[in-house]
């Protein structure tokens, strides 16, 4: 959730960015919260700043800053970081440009499937050049290769819910055969990407890329897996969905021939399986929390096709 102008400006934020950036905050132009807590700010200096808070209890914030900081300098559409995670009590907080504009792409054909793809090339082609230390684990949503008891990584927030141990069983076939494709694809070369390339953490300028949000979300994953997982979800705007699964197949190939190298069979059907995946994610979670199924409607529609696909 947004506001503008709503929100008092917390004291501790204030010292924070007289201590961090030289200069204390005098406007609130932004505040939201889903996973982080952001605020966008105009210092007394006239800079304008977005300054985010979470918790990190696995450190992955560091490390995924330098991700993000790379592409920056690399020119590509992304807030550069201003500062590195500092501690402030139970959170890790830090300071990147505040780059208000561009539109949401809600297309879910073809030409927008080609469009994110090449981005997603673009990006993936410096971020896989880097060799810092993985930010680890995978965000839940990609996160086929945890070591819990069930299909879905452990979640105490899900895992106590009603019915969680006993979801629709056509949803668990599906989940159990796209994960056992995936472990089996553990070997394929990883690289360090984007783990959340949805419509609304993209923004466009036209059919030119503005920015790309949600960094916090990089993963070290087999390169055809983060690809194909971009392939599902890059549709998702505001309700996360699964994207048409021609557009899935017309993705992966402008990802492949921006990329000037095309994938073996076997990343060929990981790319597939991971293709379900945050689909299926967002579907077990529209289920324990009474949500309208859309990503389980989608998900079950399409499951038999994208598993063959995957060989699974």
């Amino acid at each position: 959730m947004a506001h503008e102008g709503t929100v008092d400006i917390e004291p501790w934020l204030s010292e924070w960015c007289r201590r961090e950036l030289g200069a204390r905050p005098v406007e609130l132009l932004l505040a939201a919260s889903v996973m982080s807590d952001v605020r966008a700010l105009r210092l007394e200096d006239g800079r304008e700043v977005v300054v985010k808070a979470r918790p990190d209890p696995t450190g992955r914030v560091d490390m995924c800053l330098a991700v993000q900081r790379a592409v920056a300098e690399a020119g590509l559409p992304c807030a550069r970081p201003l500062t590195e995670g500092r501690r402030a009590g139970e959170l890790t907080v830090h300071a990147e440009e505040w780059r208000p504009g561009g539109e949401i792409d809600r297309g879910t054909d073809a030409v927008a499937a080609e469009r994110s793809a090449r981005l997603y090339a673009a990006v993936t082609a410096v971020t896989s050049r880097l060799r810092d230390p993985a930010p680890m684990p995978a965000p839940e949503w990609v996160r086929w290769d945890h070591d819990g008891p069930g299909h879905w990584p452990p979640n105490p927030r899900h895992d106590q819910r009603p019915g969680a141990a006993s979801l629709r069983g056509d949803l668990v076939a599906v989940a159990a055969r796209t994960r056992r494709r995936l472990r089996a694809a553990a070997s394929l070369p990883h690289v360090l990407g984007h783990a959340d390339w949805e419509a609304q953490n993209l923004r466009w300028a036209g059919s030119s890329p503005f920015l790309v949000h949600d960094w916090d979300s990089t993963a070290w994953l087999p390169e055809a897996a983060l690809v194909g997982a971009a392939s599902g979800a890059f549709a998702s705007a505001e309700t996360p969905t699964l994207a048409p699964l021609e557009s899935s197949a017309a993705f992966l190939e402008a990802y492949q021939d921006a990329r000037g190298a095309a994938f073996t069979r076997e990343e060929t059907e990981a790319a597939w399986a991971a293709s379900l995946w945050p689909a299926l994610h967002n579907a077990r979670g529209e289920i324990l929390w009474g949500q309208p199924p859309q990503a389980l409607t989608a998900v079950l529609e399409q499951a038999d096709a994208r598993l063959e696909r995957a060989a699974a």
